[in-house]
């Protein structure tokens, strides 16, 4: 069967639909990652063009099917304490603030496929000793999630782990699992993993002291950003923290939130 290719009207239809369902905007640049992605799919289905597979994508009973492309177009590449300035800030300046006896809730709003959530446990383990602390993480991809919940990683992702972090709350592969490691139970069963998609109303998640929103924005043009902005900062507490991507800003997106330093943000 011969590779179909991606015409530019069927990666307009792509580009509408998942703009729609995410709120992300495709350029023309990425019509090859949306071509390598789904090609796959189209063979499965044994399609012959990418217009037919967006076709059955269309239809009522096709929503397995739409999440599977959702997922496909939607994963990006992460892993542990990226951006640690962020985790630095967290740990020396956020959490000795943290004086009451409630939970300190923090919300990994575009958490993949788990490294950046397993990193704030670390952070809150460490920190907070045996204050409570809780982690909602979310992501729209059901396939990250699915990995995110395992906990389950190659042992080349062990090298951006803090040498005592690896230690205390994680696992080395042996056997049949040599070459991989595990987030240790104890972390894994503090993190709540759930399906949300920022570009819609937000599911009822209680309030936050700390909301990461890392690397995500990027993806979304000024006004998509305004809206999804605007419904996470209703779930922040007053005198929470909002983290974006160093690569990000909130110019001309909100005027609310106190700037701290680059890519952290405080509500009044």
């Amino acid at each position: 069967m011969n590779m179909p290719t991606l015409s530019d009207q069927e990666f307009k239809q792509f580009q509408a639909m998942i703009y729609d369902i995410a709120g992300i905007s495709m350029s023309p640049a990425k019509k090859p990652l949306i071509s390598g992605r789904l090609v796959k799919r189209v063979k499965h289905h044994g399609l012959a063009s990418f217009g037919d597979y967006f076709r059955v994508l269309m239809k009522e009973d096709s929503r397995a099917e739409l999440q599977v492309a959702v997922d496909l177009l939607t994963t990006n590449e992460t892993y542990f304490f990226r951006e640690s300035k962020h985790f630095d800030f967290m740990r020396n300046y956020i959490l000795p603030q943290h004086t009451h006896g409630k939970p300190f809730r923090v919300w990994s709003a575009a958490s993949s496929s788990g490294q950046e959530p397993y990193s704030i446990a670390m952070t809150l383990a460490d920190g907070l000793g045996d204050k409570p602390w809780e982690i909602v993480a979310s992501d729209i991809s059901t396939r990250v999630l699915e990995k995110a919940r395992s906990g389950h990683y190659p042992m080349e992702q062990a090298e951006d782990i803090p040498k005592h972090y690896l230690s205390s709350y994680c696992l080395k592969g042996v056997g049949s699992q040599d070459g991989t490691f595990l987030i240790e139970r104890s972390m894994r069963s503090r993190v709540n993993f759930m399906q949300v998609n920022l570009n819609q109303a937000l599911p009822k998640l209680g309030e936050f002291d700390l909301i990461f929103l890392r690397n995500v924005m990027i993806y979304f043009d000024t006004e998509t950003k305004r809206q999804v902005v605007r419904r996470i900062m209703e779930l922040l507490k007053p005198g929470g923290y909002l983290l974006i991507g160093h690569s990000e800003s909130l110019n001309g997106v909100v005027d609310e939130l106190q700037s701290v330093m680059p890519s952290v943000y405080r509500k009044p």
